[in-house]
């Protein structure tokens, strides 16, 4: 296939603008990619926001300061930590299923049966992971919030920190519908960069079945790493507009 990842770019946007659109295929992938990963993110969600009200708890606690535990836990789960650590789990989880799927199928020459097939590879496989990946992480990220800033509440209830009640009342004081969309947009990027690396080593896997596993593995920390690093560089240009 392509090995420069420019000209593989290049081929797949060409293809958004061809007919067919495989309709099935991307309601396929939406349920793997979302649907099949919601108990993983929703687990991951509840633990991270459990660990962030021990940590911050205890600490506010020494200040008389953990009326504002909400206020910590939901503007970190809303504005990081559920953008990140949801991409960072598709990445691993469907990431690397997509990378090892197409990299099995062009050892198998199964790419090549669809070429002869007049079927663009692009078009069948490419396209609907894209636009699944892209539909999907703002969504899990959107459940990662809830199910973190719900976890954390639990937990300063049980350490006796904060009441049901006034937990509720300070998380909608200081997290207002505004909040959610830095992690919304940090999540549509995220889900452009774990598609395009896991495709682009899909496609781009050598012959034999040992490059499968090289292709999934350099994938997989290629996507990491893309995600880590281009939150950076959102984190900045989102706080110079969403403050």
């Amino acid at each position: 296939m392509d090995d420069n990842p420019v000209v593989f770019l290049i081929h797949f946007f060409r293809s958004c603008c061809r007919r067919p659109f495989f309709f099935f295929e991307f309601l396929k992938q939406i349920y793997i990619i979302g649907a099949d990963g919601l108990p993983l993110i929703t687990t991951a969600a509840a633990a991270v926001g459990m660990v962030l009200a021990f940590q911050t708890g205890s600490t506010l606690a020494k200040f008389g300061a953990q009326k504002y535990l909400a206020a910590i836990v939901g503007l970190s789960m809303v504005r990081e930590l559920g953008p990140v650590v949801t991409a960072l789990l598709v990445a691993s989880r469907s990431g690397s299923g997509i990378t090892a799927e197409i990299s099995s199928m062009k050892v198998t020459q199964q790419l090549d049966a669809l070429r002869v097939s007049a079927i663009s590879p692009y078009n069948y496989l490419a396209i609907p992971r894209v636009f699944a990946c892209v539909i999907c992480l703002p969504l899990l990220t959107v459940v990662a919030d809830v199910v973190g800033i719900i976890s954390g509440g639990a937990v300063s209830v049980i350490m006796g920190l904060s009441t049901a009640r006034w937990y509720a009342k300070i998380t909608g004081e200081f997290i207002e519908f505004g909040d959610f969309f830095p992690g919304l947009i940090k999540a549509l990027f995220f889900g452009l960069i774990i598609s395009f690396v896991a495709l682009y080593f899909g496609f781009n896997a050598k012959k034999g079945t040992q490059s499968v596993g090289q292709a999934t593995t350099t994938a997989v920390v290629t996507a990491s790493l893309g995600i880590l690093l281009s939150d950076v560089i959102l984190t900045k240009i989102l706080l110079a507009f969403f403050g």
